[in-house]
Formats: C-alpha cells, sequence, structure tokens
C-alpha cells in the first residue's frame, strides 16, 4: 500500500512518473484520473477549510466592532452578501486558474507514461503554472522527437545490415548448393561483408557514446605528421585501385601534441574514406596539417562529385546521405562527436562538381618537456 502524502517513496532523486501500481493494484489507466481527484480535492477541502477560518475570524471581528463602537447590525447584514460574493469569486478563481491546469496536468503526465508522446496542456492559469505547463510542453516535445528518432534509428540501423547480411546469407546457399566453391575469392567477399557489419555496430557503439556523454579519451603525445601518413597507407590499395591521386601538406614545425591516437585515426580515416567515395573515377586527395599559436589544422581535399547545397546543413546528421554517398551516414556525425570531444570544431565546404574540404581545429596542447 503507499504511503500517504504527495511525494511518492520512490522519488529520492529527481521527479519522475510513478509506475502504475504505485496508485492502485490493478495498474489501469485510470490511476492517474484517480491521483488527480484526490490531489484536487485535497486543494479544494484546504482552501475551503481556510476559507472557513477566514470567515470565522471576519465575524469575530465584526462582532466585536458592533459591540465597540456600536455600529448598526443590519450594515454588517447587508455587506454580508456582498462579501459572500467576493469570496465565491475567489474560488471560481482559484479553481480555473490552479485546481484545474493542476488536474489538466496530472491526466497529461499520465497520458505521457502511457506513450502518448503528443500531448500537451494549454498554456493558461496563474503565472506560475503557465511556467508548469510550458514546461511540460517542452518536456513533452523533447520525449516526442526522441522517441521519433529512436524509430528513425532502428529502421535505418535495419536497412543497413540487411545490405551485408543478404549478401553473406546469398553467397552461403550457393557455396551449400554448389554454385560457388568455398574458395578464396568467395570466402574474402564474405569477410569484407562482415567487416562492414563490424565497421557499423563499433559507429554505433561510438556514437552512443559520445551522446551519452561516456565517450571517454586517452590522450598521450602524438605526432601529426606520421598520423597523417599512415592513415593514408592503410588506405593506400583502395587508393590506388580508384586511381586517386594523393598530395601531403604537411607543415614542419608540426611536432607532437597530446591527442587521443585512436580516435584521432578514427577521424581521419572516416574523413578519407569520405573523399575516396566522392571520387569514383579518380580525382586528387590532399592532405594537410599545419599548427598556430593555439590550434593544430587537419585538412582532407577532393575533386570529387562535391554536395548539394540543400543537403551541406545536414551532413553531420546520423544516417543522413546524400544522393551519391554508398556509407553508412555515420561516418561525419561520429567525427564531429570524436572532434568535439577533443575541444576542437569541424567545418565543410563543398561545390557540386568541383570537390569538398573538410577542416578540422583542435586544442593545441604539447606535452611537457
Amino acid at each position: 500500500m503507499p504511503r500517504r502524502g504527495f511525494r511518492p517513496e520512490w522519488g529520492q532523486g529527481d521527479w519522475r512518473p510513478p509506475p502504475a501500481e504505485w496508485w492502485n493494484q490493478e495498474g489501469n489507466s485510470a490511476s492517474w484520473q484517480t491521483f488527480g481527484r484526490r490531489v484536487a480535492r485535497r486543494f479544494i477541502l484546504g482552501f475551503f477549510f481556510f476559507l472557513a477560518m477566514l470567515i470565522g475570524l471576519g465575524a469575530f471581528i465584526a462582532t466585536a466592532i458592533i459591540g465597540s463602537t456600536g455600529v448598526n447590525r443590519w450594515v454588517v447584514i447587508l455587506i454580508a452578501p456582498l462579501v459572500a460574493l467576493a469570496l465565491v469569486a475567489l474560488v471560481v478563481r482559484y479553481y480555473r486558474r490552479t485546481l484545474r491546469p493542476v488536474r489538466e496536468v496530472i491526466g497529461a503526465a499520465g497520458s505521457l507514461a502511457g506513450g502518448d508522446y503528443s500531448v500537451r496542456v494549454a498554456n493558461e492559469g496563474s503565472a506560475t503554472m503557465r511556467s508548469v505547463t510550458r514546461s511540460f510542453n517542452e518536456m513533452a516535445e523533447r520525449l516526442e522527437g526522441a522517441d521519433e528518432a529512436r524509430r528513425r534509428l532502428l529502421a535505418d540501423l535495419g536497412h543497413e545490415m540487411r545490405t551485408p547480411l543478404t549478401v553473406v546469407q546469398g553467397e552461403i546457399e550457393a557455396m551449400l548448393d554448389g554454385v560457388h566453391t568455398p574458395d578464396a575469392e568467395h570466402l574474402e567477399l564474405l569477410l569484407e561483408e562482415v567487416a562492414v557489419m563490424e565497421r557499423l555496430l563499433e559507429d554505433l557503439r561510438t556514437l552512443t557514446l559520445a551522446e551519452s556523454g561516456s565517450l571517454s579519451l586517452h590522450l598521450e603525445p602524438l605526432d601529426v605528421a606520421d598520423l597523417v601518413q599512415d592513415v593514408l597507407e592503410a588506405h593506400r590499395r583502395t587508393i590506388a585501385a580508384a586511381q586517386i591521386a594523393v598530395t601531403t601538406e604537411l607543415a614542419p614545425d608540426l611536432g607532437e601534441v597530446v591527442l587521443d591516437p585512436v580516435r584521432m585515426r578514427e577521424i581521419l580515416a572516416n574523413l578519407v574514406v569520405n573523399a575516396i567515395r566522392a571520387m569514383p573515377e579518380g580525382g586528387t586527395l590532399t592532405a594537410s596539417a599545419a599548427v598556430d599559436e593555439e590550434s593544430v589544422h587537419l585538412r582532407i581535399a577532393d575533386t570529387g562529385t562535391g554536395i548539394s547545397e540543400e543537403d551541406l546543413p545536414f551532413v553531420f546528421e546520423r544516417f543522413r546521405r546524400g544522393s551519391t554517398s554508398s556509407g553508412s551516414g555515420l561516418g561525419l556525425t561520429i567525427t564531429r562527436d570524436l572532434v568535439e570531444a577533443h575541444g576542437g570544431s569541424i567545418g565543410i565546404n563543398s561545390t557540386v562538381g568541383a570537390g569538398t574540404t573538410v577542416t578540422v581545429a583542435l586544442p593545441l596542447v604539447r606535452p611537457p618537456e
């Protein structure tokens, strides 16, 4: 049985909607309405109790005045109905400005707890209640947006996973049916598709950590020039297969900077992969790195297809892909999150048919000597 009192015992920390079974054993949807009626009754009874005290005090004072000053009692009798009407008006005003909005908020909270994130409360009543309803509506709007993003994420994730799984399933069935022999060529294809799924899952893990604020960095001295060269070397075969020319512009004073080596390789790898995909028929990839007094600047430029003006403002949104993109739509989102985790910033400029340039600026922290 629930204990009496307005604040439930499970709410030792921040307030959250109580479980339905706290209010009754059935746990049905009417529990919130019952709770609303209980709160309203308590408000009304408390108000009338206070009102009765005021009336009693007023009668006592009026009696004292009549007895001490000799004021005609008929004057008091005539004024009493006006006072009663004023008190009734106060009760009605109190109900409209406080009790009714409170009941509406409680009822809407019940709908929200039941999964109806479209519920909203009319912004009316006293200034305090209007502040409460505005906060409630903002909370409901954020929850609705988060629910929509969750549904979209699950749909996009299912779509991204379906393609490599279909390839793997088809190849395995073909091997079992004798159409394909389990030779190195077909096994390598299966391995590539498994790698695609593995990378997608790792991207989702990184994205989840970044959005929850749990993404940790392991900072250590890192040679920026070696970092750029290592990432380009890791993609050398893919670059050669696409007949892409590579140029590097590395400032001589780069030296070592305190960064997370693993995350920095992921940042540059995502940018290099995007540049390669943007040049399916060859082109030039330029990797630049320079430092100034406060920042280290990394730049990856390509001469590929470019990004349209309509898509450019949304390139950092997850699963957002252009019409010519073949990636998962997570690369730039994760890159932005990793850059911001370092305390840096990222920008992108692109022209359709001319290419894209992505610039990353990171705080310049030199290792202690």
